[in-house]
Order: structure tokens, then sequence, then C-alpha cells
């Protein structure tokens, strides 16, 4: 009896990455006006930024169908195979109540699903996690009560570069953006425990966000043992400047793990963002 790992396109994996992890990963459907697509079958976070900025649209992202996951389930189910599903933020999205509702008309057992109360590389540490510990031989139970352990220490924190998408997006109002705009306030962003992503800083200048984020790194001090990432959407600048920062106060973390993130979280911070997830 096998046990497969199930996420969705929020993970923000590539295709070659889930085929090493040997993982399935669900994608999210994304809309521009009347265009729809998968995230990451049909459209590359590279194509999904270049239309964020130059469509006056704003992108719509939808959870996957019940029929996606029953689909899988009942795969699993027939051939006696456990799943362990990490899936988005319940907070951010519905897709963990569609795998839920999915597993109740397959009526099977062997089906565990898990609200990361993440998204992108915070999904990324759990699932990898999973496919560690799947190879060696760990149990689903196991795998399930030591990834909760691991949820709850995850940290994920942002700089936005632009604060057009958090009005297109409704999270400011006009006024907000435009007075934002005019001192070049540049907001801070985080995964809260409840999954949901706030603000928790706004600064005047990028470096002072890097200033922030750097304390809040210093106090929690990284586990090492998991891997610490470095996020961009679409634009590295920012991010390679705040690595070189943090080396500078004495953070350095070895070869950067550097990954690019995509369209669930992309649409709502726009580009030029950048940030670090870690295991406190």
């Amino acid at each position: 009896m096998a046990i497969r790992i199930i996420t969705d396109s929020a993970a923000d994996y590539s295709a070659q990455e889930i085929e090493r992890r040997d993982i399935i990963c669900i994608p999210m459907s994304i809309s521009f006006g009347e265009e729809n697509y998968l995230d990451g079958v049909d459209l590359s976070k590279e194509e999904f930024f270049e239309k964020l900025m130059s469509q006056s649209e704003f992108p719509k992202t939808a959870q996957p169908s019940p029929m996606v996951f029953m689909d899988h389930f009942k795969e699993a189910k027939e051939a006696g195979d456990t799943v362990i599903a990490i899936l988005i933020s319940s907070a951010l999205s519905g897709t963990v109540q569609t795998a839920i509702m999915a597993k109740d008309m397959i009526e099977y057992d062997n089906i565990y699903i898990m609200d990361s109360k993440n998204a992108t590389l915070g999904m990324r540490i759990l699932v990898d996690r999973a496919v560690v510990l799947k190879e060696q031989g760990k149990s689903a139970e196991e795998i399930v009560e030591e990834l909760e352990t691991l949820r709850d220490r995850i940290r994920l924190y942002a700089g936005l570069d632009t604060l057009e998408y958090l009005y297109k997006g409704g999270r400011l109002s006009k006024g907000q953006a435009v007075i934002g705009n005019l001192v070049n306030l540049k907001p801070a962003v985080t995964i809260t425990e409840e999954g949901t992503v706030e603000l928790c800083g706004k600064q005047i200048g990028i470096r002072h966000v890097y200033k922030q984020l750097a304390k809040i790194v210093e106090e929690d001090a990284p586990d090492v043992e998991y891997p610490i990432y470095f996020l961009y959407s679409y634009d590295k600048k920012n991010c390679a400047g705040f690595i070189q920062y943090l080396q500078k106060k004495g953070m350095d973390f070895g070869a950067p793990k550097i990954r690019g993130i995509g369209a669930t979280i992309g649409s709502h911070i726009g580009t030029g963002a950048f940030g670090i997830v870690y295991v406190k």
C-alpha cells in the first residue's frame, strides 16, 4: 500500500520539481476577463505577471472542482493506497473544503486532508517534509502528526514594491494607495497562524522593509535543519538586495534557495515583491 502526496498549484512548484518529488499537483484556475487558464499548466509564472501588468482587468483565481479531487481519490481507493493532501490555507481558498467534500463522496477513510494554513513556499516546506518522511518509510499517521507540529513553526514574511495590487484586490482604498505611492510607502505582509495574509508593517522605502524583516528573522532564529527559501515575484532585484542585507547583518544561510511565486499570491502583491520563508 503506497502513500500518494497531493498538493495544489498554490505551492508554486515547477513541472520538473513535481516530477522529481513524485507528487500530484492539482492546478487552480485563473481568469483574466473571459480568458481562463490552469495555473502552471497553460499559464506560466512569467506569462501570468506579464498579463497582470498589461491588462486592466484584475485576475480571479478559483479553486479546483470536486471532480478533480474525486478522480484522484477514486484511483487511490481502487489501488488501496493512502492519500495525504496538503492544500492552500482554508482562509485564502475553498480548496480544503472542496477536497473534504470529494473525500465524503468517495467514502474512503485512507485520505488525510491537511489545511497548510499557508501558501506558496510555506506549503512547499510541508510537502517536501512529507516526501522525505514517506521515503523514510513512515506511516501516513506519523507523517501527518509531524506535519501538524511543523506547520505551527513555519513563517512567511514579504515586502511589497507596489500598492497597486492591494488596491485592485480591494485591500486598500484608492486614497490610501495614492498617498502611499506619493511617499514611497512599502508594506510588509505575513501569513498569520490562522492562515490569512495580513499587513505587518509599512515603511518608507524598500531598505526600511529589509531592516524590519531582518529584525524579525534574527529574533526567530530560523531552524537550519529545514530549507530557508527566498521568494520573489517576477523581478529578483529586491530579493537579491534583501539577501545581501541579511548577509551584511551576519545572517548567511549558505547558497540561497530563491524561488519565484505564481498567481495565487502574486495577484495580490504584484511584481517586485520579495520575502523569506523558514521554520522558526
